[in-house]
């Protein structure tokens, strides 16, 4: 009969379930993980609309530089670009901004509102046979992108 009651005895010195300090420490580590957990949320939730931003801004640029760079080198500029204006062949070229927008000189200077928010604008600037053409597109969020392109005298 000992035994049964020592084997008792010894039973009661186990707990079953947490003590209320390790309660307090779990709660605590969980909220900590969670704290930061929830501020990653809010910085994504944030900032979760710049892709867009950033692509829409991208694609205008790119699409206002390829309508420039399609265009002819020079008013002057034959149809077919030979004989290239400024050659000994060919006529002087104009490199003035008109306002038939039929050349690359045409869109210096140039700025539109393609949507709500976005502002693109265009310089061109001549250097011996060649134009840069820069396209700024100003987004929301204080976010902008800049393509730039030479076109030749050819």
């Amino acid at each position: 009969m000992r035994t049964s009651l020592q084997n008792e005895i010894s039973k009661m010195h186990f707990q079953n379930g947490v003590s209320l300090i390790e309660m307090i420490v779990f709660i605590i580590v969980v909220g900590i993980a969670s704290s930061a957990l929830f501020v990653t949320y809010n910085y994504s939730l944030l900032h979760n609309t710049n892709p867009l931003i950033q692509v829409r801004a991208l694609e205008l640029a790119q699409a206002k530089l390829d309508e420039v760079l399609a265009l002819k080198y020079d008013a002057n500029t034959p149809t077919g670009g030979i004989p290239a204006c400024g050659t000994p062949t060919g006529v002087a070229c104009n490199n003035t901004p008109d306002a038939n927008m039929n050349d690359v000189d045409d869109f210096h200077g140039v700025s539109d509102t393609p949507y709500t928010g976005y502002t693109r604008s265009v310089t061109v600037t001549s250097a011996n046979d060649f134009k840069l053409v820069t396209v700024t597109v100003t987004a929301p969020k204080s976010f902008s992108v800049t393509l730039a392109a030479y076109r030749a005298n050819f």
